[in-house]
């Protein structure tokens, strides 16, 4: 299936108000490919540690993905101290179902909705997308449609916490050895902010959980890493990868190079990051199947 190539479409932006916790209103902030598609979809979760950051946080890479032919919808949601884990589970588990629900108005289909997302939000797409129907996480009522659920048809994610625990534990070895670095012990308090024990850590680590052979949704995934990456440790990536294989789901590793580990998102423009939003616009538009990249 020939390629749509990065920058074929341009792309527009709007603020959209997808959910409410009381009187806190949480914001999806749209890109949209200018056109009547029909184009894929993902619900996009931005990182910072499960405890920071916002859903303008990869406006570089959403803006780029978009502007191959998909429509990216980045969402807020809940970090300490507004919730711990599983709060945000439940947050993208709402949002993946709200994006499917407003398919149509974004110019998709809700079978072409997926999920995406970077670092420790790369961790929580993944989650949701694996357990789309936990009762935990699928707790927010969806007003309207009843049939919808939380199921993903594909996930892209980058350089993502893929073992909670097991960067837990790689941070508390690096902070013993580097007593007075205070990188690692914010590492190790951001973690206990939002896991509050390393049990969930386990329970919430989608590597553990193919692993302990969880019932599991297993949806095509892409998964990005810069090899440099120190922060996301290879070893996480490689127990993950060869587990979901072993599970009988299909996972594809992408590796792209630069100087910091989210070169992706830090220099768009550079030729290895161009290279690599090519690669997840094409593993996307495959994914569906879509006639727009005939």
């Amino acid at each position: 299936m020939p390629s749509i190539p990065l920058g074929t479409y341009e792309v527009e932006t709007e603020d959209v108000v997808y959910l409410r916790h009381g009187d806190k209103e949480f914001p999806a902030r749209i890109y949209r490919p200018v056109g009547d598609g029909p184009f894929p979809a993902v619900a996009e979760a931005h990182g910072g540690a499960w405890c920071m950051g916002s859903y303008t946080n990869n406006d570089a890479i959403n803006r780029a993905v978009a502007s191959g032919g998909i429509v990216v919808a980045a969402l807020e949601f809940r970090n300490p101290p507004d919730a711990a884990y599983p709060g945000s589970v439940a947050d993208i588990n709402y949002g993946i179902r709200w994006l499917k629900a407003n398919a149509a108005e974004f110019h998709s289909k809700p079978e072409w909705i997926g999920a995406m997302g970077t670092s420790s939000g790369g961790h929580l797409a993944v989650l949701a997308a694996m357990r789309p129907d936990d009762a935990r996480y699928a707790a927010i009522p969806l007003p309207g449609p009843k049939n919808l659920d939380a199921s993903a048809a594909y996930v892209v994610t980058l350089w993502p916490v893929i073992c909670p625990l097991g960067r837990y534990q790689v941070y508390q070895r690096r902070l013993a050895a580097d007593p007075g670095n205070e990188g690692f012990s914010g590492v190790l308090a951001n973690h206990d902010k939002y896991w509050q024990s390393e049990d969930a850590m386990a329970e919430g680590s989608p590597n553990l959980a193919l692993q302990r052979g969880d019932a599991l949704a297993l949806p095509d995934m892409l998964y990005l890493q810069n090899p440099a990456d120190t922060m996301h440790p290879r070893e996480n990536l490689e127990s993950f990868t060869a587990g979901y294989r072993k599970a009988g789901g299909t996972v594809t590793v992408e590796f792209f190079e630069g100087p910091q580990y989210d070169h992706m998102r830090a220099e768009p423009d550079t030729p290895s990051s161009r290279q690599a939003f090519q690669t997840l616009i094409d593993f996307v538009h495959a994914q569906c199947g879509n006639p727009l990249s005939r």
